[in-house]
């Protein structure tokens, strides 16, 4: 009942071809309002599978329910993915193909001759021989970040909708918008969207299980300088330019960066760098497992920035952090059950679960502190935020697989309301 191949192949490629892409400079929500053409069509499909109350907010979040169909209480499991895509890569005049059965031989894309899709380069995409891939056509990104988790969810609703014979409890159904520049859930109504728990789809390889991320908080750090005619400034300018330039070559060189780092080790990334004489600043972006370390990481931003000062008498500098998101294990340990019961489900679907934290976040990690504990389960999504972006369709059917054991497993959990 949870394979359907054609059915998830077509509204994955239906999706990709709606330009999604986040604004990272917008301060508006949605960052960019093509974000509602695809949260329009979503409505639009959900009413026709019979789910009355599917809407989509001003701030382009769809919010839907899936009635129970059973006759006692169990928890309310919600489901997530967001509509948006990265900024990173165009998200314009997407065009997907589907290279049925693939044969292990890298894929031509049109759109980027001599640039193909090469397995040697791509590893885990040596598996995926005799599987059907969905790829882009090579000048912009596919988009299966995170609409392949999209079309998982809205099969699933089709299916369960279908079949009311598949038993079932109350299932919510939540698209985000914006979860590509971290406001995914900066404006989600979370009385609105009344569930226990949930599970966002925006993972990657088959059998991938995330239930732990990153600690992310932003920072900023502005130099002071003085400014002077150039043709007449000796012993009056202070550059501030270069006093940033200055910090950056002192930062750690063989550590604490993304270009030297993997699995559990944290970084300091500059992220942009805007200045002019007089003032510049440096934004940051700080990332560890461990929240302390956060803390760690800036006082060595701000030592390393009070010794360029030292050096250069009339300088100074300022120095801000502000929280992102936060280890979503922290709330998982509190409530062993969510995690268990998909490590229950994978294993239904012939699966056993990779367990390994995400060198980054997802809308689960924010929606976790927001009161619903929420891990991350894989649509195979990969090489995401790039025009060799690509997804098999037979990691989707095993996910979809996963969602039919998790809602049927649901079933037995008695609700604590």
């Amino acid at each position: 009942m949870w394979f359907n191949n054609h059915s998830l192949a077509e509204r994955l490629m239906q999706y990709a071809q709606i330009d999604t892409q986040a604004d990272p400079n917008s301060e508006s929500c949605p960052s960019s309002e093509k974000q509602k053409d695809l949260g329009r069509l979503l409505v639009e499909q959900l009413l026709a599978l019979g789910i009355e109350d599917a809407e989509m907010d001003g701030f382009g979040y769809v919010y839907a329910t899936i009635p129970s169909n059973v006759n006692h209480k169990v928890p309310t499991l919600c489901f997530c993915a967001h509509v948006d895509t990265a900024p990173d890569c165009s998200g314009t005049h997407v065009k997907p193909i589907l290279h049925k059965q693939w044969n292990g031989k890298a894929m031509e894309l049109p759109d980027a001759p001599g640039n193909p899709l090469d397995p040697e380069k791509h590893p885990y995409l040596k598996q995926k021989i005799g599987e059907d891939i969905i790829t882009a056509s090579g000048n912009t990104l596919l988009g299966a970040d995170d609409k392949a988790g999209v079309a998982i969810i809205m099969e699933l609703a089709a299916q369960l909708m279908a079949n009311p014979n598949l038993a079932h409890g109350p299932i919510r159904i939540l698209f985000t918008v914006d979860e590509e520049i971290g406001r995914g859930v900066d404006k989600v109504d979370m009385e609105k969207l009344g569930a226990d728990f949930g599970y966002t789809l925006d993972g990657g390889p088959r059998g991938s299980l995330e239930g732990e991320n990153f600690c992310a908080d932003a920072a900023e750090l502005t130099f002071f300088g003085k400014a002077a005619h150039p043709g007449y400034a000796k012993g009056k300018m202070l550059n501030a330019i270069k006093l940033a330039g200055e910090f950056l070559t002192l930062l750690p060189q063989d550590r604490l960066s993304p270009e030297t780092t993997s699995n559990r080790e944290g970084f300091i990334h500059p992220a942009g760098l805007d200045g002019r004489m007089e003032q510049a600043t440096i934004r940051f972006i700080l990332r560890d497992f461990e929240t302390p370390k956060l803390e760690e990481m800036a006082e060595i931003i701000r030592q390393t920035a009070e010794k360029v000062c030292q050096k250069h008498p009339g300088s100074r500098y300022h120095y801000q952090q502000k929280e992102q998101y936060r280890n979503m294990r922290e709330t998982l340990e509190k409530n062993p059950h969510i995690m268990e019961l998909a490590r229950e489900a994978y294993r239904k679907a012939g699966l056993e679960p990779v367990e390994e934290p995400i060198r980054g976040g997802t809308d689960g990690s924010r929606l976790s502190f927001m009161g619903l504990p929420c891990p991350n389960i894989f649509t195979g999504e990969m090489a995401i935020h790039s025009i060799h972006e690509y997804c098999s369709v037979q990691d989707m059917e095993k996910a979809l697989e996963v969602l039919g054991h998790l809602v049927s497993l649901a079933t037995e959990i008695p609700s604590k309301n």
